[in-house]
């Protein structure tokens, strides 16, 4: 097997995001290996050298949306930082085409978007579980927290319609963002989240 060159990684991961753009605005069954090489500015050989067949490059796009998704939470939630404006910043430039192509996998089925929307719920279900609500359906919580929350996703295009601008950009996302805080009860998800979400927006806000 030949080394892998710096070259190679690039090619792949303008391969992916390619792949990921297609995807989310053709879906799986209209996208072409070819047209991917095209867009790439690669030919089909290298692709396939790459990914294999199509499912194979959808599947790594399912796995690093994930990917993009578990770490988010991790640095956002559970290690505490929404109240950094930095992180609310890179969310915002990082998240729109992986989201663009999550609403469409969420559309389509596929089983990564199955496993995200899972995973995200177990996620949402073991932080309720640590507030201080006794007799609380913490697993009915989480489920429809996350489909409140991923139909935006969806729903984007609707979503930037009614508000006038893109819901995945710097702008829209911050609308979002404050409507949802403005929506949910504090002690739903912990006095102290919440805070750190809300000071985080605003700082965020201020800078720019």
């Amino acid at each position: 097997m030949r080394p892998v060159s710096d070259e190679d990684l690039t090619a792949r991961a303008r391969i992916r995001d390619v792949a990921m753009a297609l995807f989310a605005d053709k879906g799986v069954k209209a996208t072409t290996i070819r047209g991917i090489a095209e867009a790439a500015g690669v030919s089909p050989g290298l692709v396939q050298h790459h990914f294999g067949a199509k499912e194979d490059l959808r599947a790594a796009c399912d796995e690093y949306v994930l990917s993009y998704i578990r770490a988010q939470v991790k640095t956002g939630v559970t290690d505490r930082n929404l109240e950094d404006p930095g992180f609310i910043e890179h969310v915002h430039r990082t998240a729109p085409p992986l989201m663009q192509y999550l609403g469409r996998a969420l559309v389509d089925g596929s089983p990564a978007a199955a496993a995200m929307f899972d995973e995200l719920v177990a996620v949402t279900e073991e932080h309720l579980a640590g507030t201080d609500e006794p007799g609380a359906d913490h697993r009915a919580r989480a489920t429809v927290l996350t489909a409140m929350k991923l139909g935006l996703t969806v729903l984007h295009e609707h979503v930037s319609r009614a508000l006038g601008t893109p819901v995945f950009g710097a702008e829209g996302a911050m609308r979002v963002g404050k409507a949802q805080l403005d929506l949910i009860r504090p002690e739903f998800l912990g006095r102290e989240l919440f805070e750190q979400a809300r000071t985080g927006l605003e700082k965020a806000e201020g800078q720019r």
